[in-house]
Order: structure tokens, then sequence, then C-alpha cells
């Protein structure tokens, strides 16, 4: 079996894999998102990034949802990043943002955080912050959190949904089929899945061009 063939054929066995019931819960956020005229954030490092972006102009254009991709104005990441540290990047946009309990969090992610390894803890922070938006000393329980009157956290990550998956609301996991190809085929079903959900009758109210 050629490599072409074999990388075809995981994707294959990912689709067969994938958990549509969450997919589906992501979507009925985002719709009572949208109802309650709330925001939604994407977020993610590197390729997450790059889709954050893309996904934002499909909720927006597609779906008329206000959303916003904290990293699209790198004057603002350098700055951040240079003065107060990379870990707080995000939360911190956050904040000025006033994030409210009526938002959502979307979190694109190959990993998902890990704050116990200190891995991508920009997106744990943020995580967190969902906990107490009302305060920065992260005062919580996350064990007996209530996130029925907090942003909402939903995502599409890999490996095994790490930060996000443990303390998300609807989480989809793209199943590792290899391990020497969880990046790409990671990110790869990242875009198809939110472009699913730009299509989803229950959210798409403006067609597209093509």
């Amino acid at each position: 079996m050629n490599f072409t063939q074999n990388f075809l054929e995981e994707c294959e066995l990912i689709i067969k894999s994938i958990d549509s019931n969450e997919i589906e819960k992501i979507v009925d956020i985002l719709v009572e998102t949208r109802k309650n005229k709330g925001r939604l954030f994407v977020i993610g490092s590197g390729g997450g990034a790059g889709h954050a972006s893309h996904a934002v102009c499909d909720f927006r254009k597609l779906c008329n949802i206000e959303a916003y991709a904290p990293y699209d104005n790198i004057s603002e990441l350098t700055a951040r990043t240079n003065d107060e540290g990379w870990d707080t990047t995000i939360v911190n946009w956050l904040r000025v943002s006033n994030l409210n309990h009526q938002d959502c969090i979307f979190v694109i992610s190959v990993g998902g955080g890990d704050k116990e390894k200190n891995v991508s803890m920009n997106i744990v922070n943020a995580i967190q912050y969902t906990y107490d938006i009302s305060t920065w000393n992260y005062s919580y329980t996350e064990s007996t959190f209530n996130r029925q009157e907090h942003p909402k956290v939903v995502g599409i990550i890999g490996r095994d949904g790490g930060y996000t998956k443990k303390f998300g609301d609807a989480v989809v996991v793209i199943p590792t089929i290899s391990q020497e190809h969880v990046t790409p085929l990671t990110e790869g079903f990242q875009a198809v899945i939110w472009h699913l959900l730009v299509s989803h009758p229950k959210l798409k109210i403006n067609e597209t061009k093509w």
C-alpha cells in the first residue's frame, strides 16, 4: 500500500469514528449563543490560529454569528506576548472584551491543552477564565463548577481532547488512527467539521456564492 492510499484510508476510519452526537451538541450551543446575542471567540495556536481566522469568517458571513479570532491582531498578540507572556495572551484579550455568560469559546487545537504538563497554557488559561469571569484570581472549584451561568466552551480537538475535553461543554475528539499523522489528520478534519457546522441547517442563514 502506498502512502497516499494509506493516508486516505486513515481518513475513512476517522469519518466512521467521529461522534456525530457531539457535533450536534455544538450546533445547539451555537444556536443558543446566536439567539442570546452572545459572541463566539475562536481560539487556537499555529494551525489552529489559521483555522480560527477562516472559521470566524464563515460563522459571521454564513451564520450571522458575531465571531472573533483573538490572534488575528498581530500587533496586540506580539505586544501581549512581549509584555505579559504567551500564556495569558488569550485570557487577557477575553478580559478586555468583557467575556460574559452569553458568549462561547470555540477551541481548535490538536492537544486541547494540558495543565499538568504545562502545554498550551494559553488555551488552558482561557478555559479556566470561563469558570469565574468576575474575578482575576481563578477562585473556583473545577469539580463543582456550574457552567449554566457562564460562557460555554466547545471545541474540535485531537488526541484525548486534553483540558478542553475535560472541562468543555461539547467537544469533538478526532480519533487517533496513526501516531505519525495525528496533527495533519486532526487539523484536516477540524476544517471539515467547522465547515459542517456553518453548513448545518440550524446554523446557516446566508447562501454561499459557490
